[in-house]
């Protein structure tokens, strides 16, 4: 080991100014077994590094190469397995973890032993030796003694400077005196003994040459013994001398400590009077209120712009001296507490002369706008806030000031000012309703007395009763029309039905104008309202310096009643930070205040409405979501989205009361047994309604309630109809069935509403089989004991009798059948088929015209039987010759001449 140690030392350290401390022989645990070296080295230059080298046998030849160094201060931890046994096996954790399993245990722990001592002089790093008994650590210089050689032994075991002088190397000369020494005796390898002879010989010879040498120069010895005693005497004058220069020294000494500690207290002085300097110029600079900033608080005109603008200089100017950083102590100076009191004895004063001029102001508002209100009275306007908010903002700035420095006077002016502005606006605002409700009302009553001048006295009464009753009918014109057309008796083409007719016309005509009237009204209403309402909002949130946010979900508009005692329901730390939530809920507590009446006037003006005409609840709620969605699409917390979102549920609600009424009038409807039925009253407002509905709602944000309103409605109308259907007694049930429906289909087709299309099926599904059935029914009267007879022979057949053998049947033979047909002579078939025609004229309305569309379906199926009458003879009186009286061209000659004739 040392021979290899001697060669790593001289072919791979040397060159790099290293020298090798101590080896080990290791290779990798758990891998293949290919050995290598670990070698603890150090730096020959200072500083000192401490590597640990990992070198390998080169595969080429017998020499060695450096492969991996780690530099020391990179080992973290030292395991040595096992502190008990014997283990050869050790990590070493540098930037990973490196497993080796070293040659032997004796080699291990010396490397072990030369890497702590390498640590504790070099490194003073927390290195963890795990697994390393306590015993080991305190043997480590004796195990390092016994696993060198004796020369480095004593290097090791001498302390911290022998372990780095462990090894000296040769320089060129002593190898050369080795080298010639070691020719001239060439035996020495051979016989060491004698060589160490020799060599002990060669010095016994030198020493007594020195000692001769000594003794020749004996003379030269006492001169230079005489010459030091000279120097001795020399050094100690020098001595006295240094005494007295110390002395000197102490002394200056003294004096400077003096002079350097008035130095101190003088620059410590100044520092101080630097300090107070600066902390004087802080306070002055910052604590020092200009005169004409005083004036203007003082004395400043608050009504001009240039004072107002002034006032707010000094305000600001007054604000920032208040809120001015001071340091610790500051506020015990007896100046700064003068000019802290004079500054709130200023902000006192201050605050209260502007919260009374705005005062003053917010009252001068109220009579100069209650001025302006005679000329708002005729036209449906409101008046116009703008310039009074305009001259207000000029306060902003102030109010902002008044908010963060005495916000008891600006809670006050808040009060003040929802006082003053709530009576105000409520004043307004009942007005403009007054205007908006006798414009409905006088518009409404016009229109009726001139729809009612050709009716009779009870038609007009029932007209009375509808405009100024419950609003539980549709429209009080058309209702009552249509109660008087079904409880009219005779001829529909009398001068009096004439009559009728022409005020129906001319009320329907007044009721679209009044309705759009009133839609209009009602439109100019929420037109007016609206930028009112946001104007106010913008207005309050600007001068009362309150941000503008959307609240938290959840808030309900029923806070209004805490604003009823006229205090704003928040508490407030004077100057301190207002939180988002609570200034947008101040905003709408401000605003229900203000506009408390708008909600209940609205209300009033929508009962107004619906009792004019329930119609109008149409118009209302299209207008009504119009502006709840714009509103909600700008803030759908506002105050405006919540009073409208709260009166559109009341005209919902009016609406859906206005469907209910109408189904109810379906369900009440009676009708008169002496007169024929027609076309049902409810049928002709379902009509109306749909026609008025469409229009109204075209392009409408509430599609979906419509098409719920119509589902409601078109049930009634089809339950009511086959109810009315089956109750009638002078109109056959196939023909109210038939009119009605087909009616309902004409209607559905007409307007095509999506939403109705299976009932638009389902109502010509029914006119279709009600017209088949009272065609059918119609058509078994003319030849009645025909039709009993061929029915007659139908059974037979039907029982299994065959066709041919019915003859012989004594009630079917051929004498019966001929006496049958002897009785239905052309003349007496076209006779019974003109009574036919005018039993279905009477039958029939006009209004529907399906007179000709049912005579036509007669004639085709009169000729059906009529050729189904000619087969039975065929099939069952074979060669009988027998046929009937007529032909078919005779009986298209038949309906063709009865059609015209009438």
């Amino acid at each position: 080991m040392t021979a290899i140690k001697h060669a790593l030392q001289r072919d791979i350290f040397t060159p790099n100014d290293e020298r090798l401390l101590s080896i080990v022989n290791v290779c990798k645990a758990g891998k293949k077994k290919r050995n290598c070296f670990l070698c603890a080295t150090v730096t020959t230059e200072r500083p000192v590094q401490v590597n640990v080298v990992k070198v390998k046998k080169s595969d080429k030849g017998d020499f060695y190469k450096r492969q991996t160094a780690w530099a020391l201060r990179d080992l973290a931890v030292v395991d040595a397995k096992d502190a008990i046994k014997e283990n050869p096996e050790f990590d070493l954790h540098f930037d990973k973890v490196y497993k080796w399993v070293a040659s032997s245990s004796a080699e291990k722990n010396t490397f072990i032993s030369c890497i702590w001592k390498l640590n504790q002089r070099y490194l003073k790093k927390k290195i963890d030796f795990m697994n390393v008994s306590a015993q080991l650590l305190e043997e480590l210089p004796k195990v390092a003694e016994e696993s060198v050689p004796s020369g480095e032994n004593q290097n090791v075991a001498g302390g911290d400077e022998e372990v780095v002088d462990e090894y000296q190397e040769l320089n060129a000369r002593e190898e050369q005196d080795i080298e010639i020494m070691m020719e001239g005796c060439e035996y020495a390898i051979s016989n060491a003994e004698a060589f160490a002879d020799k060599l002990s010989r060669e010095l016994q010879v030198l020493d007594g040459a020195n000692i001769q040498s000594i003794m020749a120069s004996e003379k030269q010895v006492n001169i230079l013994m005489k010459l030091l005693d000279e120097a001795l005497k020399e050094v100690d004058q020098i001595e006295v001398k240094l005494s007295s220069y110390e002395e000197m020294l102490q002394s200056v000494k003294e004096q400077m400590d003096q002079i350097s500690e008035s130095n101190h207290l003088i620059h410590l002085s100044n520092t101080n009077n630097l300090k107070l300097l600066s902390e004087i110029e802080f306070l002055v600079n910052h604590m020092d209120l200009a005169k004409g900033h005083i004036k203007a608080l003082q004395e400043g005109d608050l009504s001009s712009s240039r004072g107002i603008e002034a006032c707010t200089n000094a305000a600001d100017a007054l604000l920032q001296c208040m809120n001015v950083a001071l340091q610790p102590g500051h506020d015990m100076l007896h100046a700064v507490q003068q000019q802290q009191q004079r500054f709130s004895d200023l902000r006192e004063q201050f605050a209260r002369r502007l919260a009374s001029h705005l005062n003053n102001v917010f009252v001068q508002q109220g009579y100069d706008q209650s001025s302006t209100l005679a000329q708002h009275s005729v036209e449906l306007t409101l008046p116009n806030h703008h310039p009074f908010h305009r001259d207000l903002l000029r306060y902003a700035k102030l109010m902002e000031w008044l908010k963060n420095t005495d916000y008891g006077k600006y809670e006050g002016l808040t009060r003040n000012y929802m006082d003053y502005l709530s009576r105000l606006y409520e004043r307004e605002i009942k007005e403009f309703f007054e205007v908006a409700k006798i414009k409905m009302t006088g518009a409404s009553k016009e229109g009726k007395k001139f729809a009612t001048l050709p009716r009779k006295e009870s038609a007009v009464k029932q007209e009375t009763e509808s405009l100024h009753g419950s609003s539980g009918k549709l429209t009080g014109s058309t209702s009552s029309l249509n109660k008087l057309s079904v409880q009219s008796s005779g001829s529909r083409r009398s001068q009096s039905s004439s009559l009728l007719d022409m005020g129906n016309m001319s009320t329907s005509d007044l009721d679209v104008a009044d309705r759009t009237k009133f839609d209009k009204i009602f439109e100019q209403v929420l037109s007016e309202l609206e930028p009112l309402c946001l104007s106010e909002q913008d207005f309050i949130s600007k001068f009362f310096k309150l941000q503008q946010h959307l609240s938290l979900p959840g808030t309900a508009v029923g806070d209004a009643e805490e604003m009823d005692g006229g205090v704003l329901s928040r508490s407030h730390n004077p100057g301190g930070p207002q939180s988002i939530s609570s200034e947008n809920h101040m905003i709408r507590q401000m605003m229900i205040k203000i506009f408390r009446c708008v909600e209940p006037e609205l209300n009033n003006l929508i009962a107004l409405g619906d009792k004019i005409d329930s119609f109008h609840s149409l118009y209302m709620l299209v207008k009504m979501s119009h502006h709840v969605w714009t509103a909600q699409n700008v803030d759908p917390t506002s105050f405006l989205s919540t009073t409208l979102g709260n009166v559109l549920v009341t005209v919902k609600r009016n609406f859906d009361k206005c469907i209910s009424n109408q189904i109810k009038l379906m369900e009440d409807v009676k009708i008169s047994k002496k007169s024929k039925v027609g076309i049902l009253p409810f049928v002709a407002e379902f009509e109306e309604f749909a026609a008025l509905a469409e229009s109204i709602f075209k392009n409408a944000e509430r599609r979906g309630d419509l098409d719920k309103a119509y589902l409601k409605l078109i049930r009634g109308v089809f339950t009511n109809v086959e109810k009315v259907a089956n109750e009638s007694q002078k109109t056959p049930r196939d023909v109210v069935m038939m009119e009605n429906f087909h009616h309902i289909f004409a209607t559905l087709s007409r307007l095509k509403i999506s939403c109705l299309e299976a009932e638009k099926k389902e109502a010509k599904q029914k006119y279709t089989d009600h017209l088949q059935c009272y065609v059918i029914y119609s058509l078994g009267q003319p030849l009645e004991k025909l039709n009993h007879f061929f029915e007659g022979v139908e059974a037979r057949v039907a029982q299994g009798v065959r066709e041919e053998e019915v003859s012989y049947q004594l009630a079917f033979n051929k004498q019966e059948l001929r006496k049958v047909i002897k009785e239905y002579p052309g003349k007496e078939v076209k006779k019974g088929l003109d009574n036919l025609y005018k039993k279905v004229d009477k039958h029939l309305c006009e209004e529907e015209n399906l007179l000709q569309v049912v005579w036509h379906l007669m004639q085709d199926e009169f000729i059906r039987q009529y050729k189904h009458f000619e087969g039975l003879i065929a099939r069952c009186y074979p060669g009988s010759g027998i046929t009937m009286e007529f032909t078919i061209q005779d009986i298209l000659d038949y309906f063709s001449s009865i059609a015209q004739s009438h």
